[in-house]
């Protein structure tokens, strides 16, 4: 079988005509409450806060993004090239270098690959959802320990880099979820629940160094790790349904 981008080189299964079982009724129903209330929270805190513009956009379109993504629904990226363009500008007045490199140069492009790789692999509006093997995702925790060590050591080297090994580790899980969120892999959500959960310390410490849009970010990362939790949830539940696991 020809490897193409759709799938990562360790992989050499296809996951092409596979026959997905159709989505249960009840858990359409909880798709739709959960990306209507992580909207309305998100809405909620805007309102009561009365947060600038920018900063309500970034943490409306980031919620948005990131609750179609867990529904596995490719409009997520679409959503997201503009949340990457927006979050970088305010990571960038708050001394968070690593992560406008990383929504300049990575997310954007990836956004739009991902798009058009989650374009092949969609049934009835949903994309198809595989697992890894437990040993695939051994060499993921060893290939993010080594890339967060060696990133951070970097980043330290800028006097002006606030929080070197932290920016370091959200880079890092950001770049190797993203490929697995591509590649359609339901681990990328435990990743990401790491990520969420070092993002969420790392703007708490802006935010109490009076960092700008400080208090939205903290919001917006902790709606992202409530959404990461669903996320794996029902990647798990689309996952079983397509009956595709790598190495099998």
């Amino acid at each position: 079988m020809n490897q193409t981008l759709d799938d990562p080189p360790f992989d050499r299964s296809s996951d092409v005509g596979v026959a997905c079982a159709p989505v249960p009724l009840r858990v359409k129903r909880i798709e739709v409450s959960w990306l209507v209330a992580l909207v309305a929270l998100a809405t909620g805190f805007c309102m009561v806060t009365a947060v600038d513009l920018l900063s309500a956009s970034v943490l409306l379109s980031g919620t948005a993004c990131v609750g179609l993504i867990a529904l596995g629904r490719k409009e997520g990226y679409l959503v997201g090239l503009y949340n990457s363009i927006a979050y970088a500008w305010i990571a960038q007045q708050n001394g968070l270098y690593g992560e406008v490199a990383l929504n300049l140069a990575f997310y954007l492009p990836t956004g739009v690959l991902g798009y058009v790789l989650w374009n092949r692999r969609t049934r009835d509006r949903v994309v198809i959802m595989r697992a890894l093997t437990w040993g695939r995702r051994a060499w993921v925790v060893a290939a993010c320990a080594g890339s967060t060590t060696a990133l951070g050591w970097l980043l330290a080297l800028n006097p002006a880099q606030n929080t070197p090994y932290i920016d370091a580790s959200t880079n890092v899980l950001s770049v190797i979820a993203t490929f697995l969120m591509m590649w359609r892999y339901k681990e990328q959500w435990l990743l990401y629940i790491l990520l969420n959960a070092i993002s969420i310390v790392m703007w708490v410490v802006r935010w109490q160094n009076q960092g700008v849009a400080g208090d939205a970010m903290v919001v917006m990362w902790c709606l992202f790790l409530i959404n990461s939790v669903f996320g794996y949830w029902r990647w798990s539940l689309g996952a079983r349904a397509a009956r595709v696991e790598v190495g099998r």
